[in-house]
């Protein structure tokens, strides 16, 4: 092979899998200091999905790092700075600015380049706000009923119906229930995204690119169901068609109407 031609797909590596982390404190063996974290369960839905997790650090931010990759998982976390989105912080905001600016640039560089992205509850979140949308900061001020966050490090659960012919409805079939934990949600869709999946709060669950990219942000945390890794699969499927130089065929026409309905949720 000379130097301008290009290699040949590999069929035996499985595809390489970039995820966000956290940097905070952390604790192992008699230290206590700040250290890249993630918790195991994204790793090992991506191992069991068939790709190989490869973790990038809040820290020495370079987008150039996901041209040796096939996909992007922005994961959950701290809530998202206000100021991203012009506004002013409520009480309950807890947010990394320094981790923002990290996630948000991936975020905007993997749509750039066409390399899948799958944006989980935070991840939904930078992915919104990095396209112009914003955020209701704390849901019991616009939706007292919701249980979202049953209690600290509990895990509730939100049914959801999904849009026909998108990614979610794709993996998930036309309703389904996932576990959830967060306090922020989705409020101005921006421009880009498309809805396809509602709670039946009216909560946004789901959200798509209507750009021709393999993309998905989901309120909800499916790696914390391990019994369920279909949307993981489809993740590392589209990863390995990346890989191959597949092109993503857009499955759902986002001018269609979707809105909650009682079907939706029952």
């Amino acid at each position: 092979m000379t130097r301008n031609q290009t290699p040949a797909p590999d069929p035996v590596r499985r595809p390489r899998i970039a995820l966000t982390t956290y940097l905070q404190e952390a604790k192992w063996g008699d230290w206590n200091a700040r250290a890249a974290v993630l918790p195991a369960t994204y790793l090992e839905a991506v191992v069991a999905a068939g790709g190989t997790p490869l973790l990038l650090p809040p820290i020495g931010t370079d987008i150039s790092v996901l041209d040796l990759v096939d996909g992007l998982i922005v994961v959950g976390g701290s809530d998202v700075d206000p100021g991203n989105y012009d506004a002013e912080p409520h009480p309950s905001t807890r947010s990394q600015p320094a981790r923002d600016e990290h996630d948000i640039a991936l975020t905007l560089a993997a749509l750039d380049k066409g390399v899948p992205l799958f944006a989980i509850c935070r991840g939904a979140q930078i992915l919104n706000v990095a396209l112009g949308g914003n955020l209701i900061q704390h849901v019991p001020d616009v939706l007292p009923e919701a249980n979202y966050q049953p209690a600290s490090g509990v895990f509730g659960e939100v049914k959801f119906g999904t849009r026909p012919g998108s990614i979610i409805a794709e993996q998930l079939g036309e309703r389904a229930s996932a576990p959830v934990y967060h306090h922020q949600i989705l409020d101005r869709v921006a421009e880009g995204l498309c809805v396809t999946a509602y709670a039946a709060d009216g909560t946004v669950e789901a959200v798509e690119s209507t750009q021709g990219s393999w993309v998905l942000g989901v309120q909800f945390h499916p790696e914390q169901n391990r019994s369920d890794l279909r949307l993981f699969e489809g993740f590392v499927e589209a990863a390995r068609k990346y890989r191959d130089g597949e092109l993503y065929a857009e499955r759902f026409d986002p001018s269609t109407e979707f809105k909650p309905t009682e079907k939706s949720w029952a």
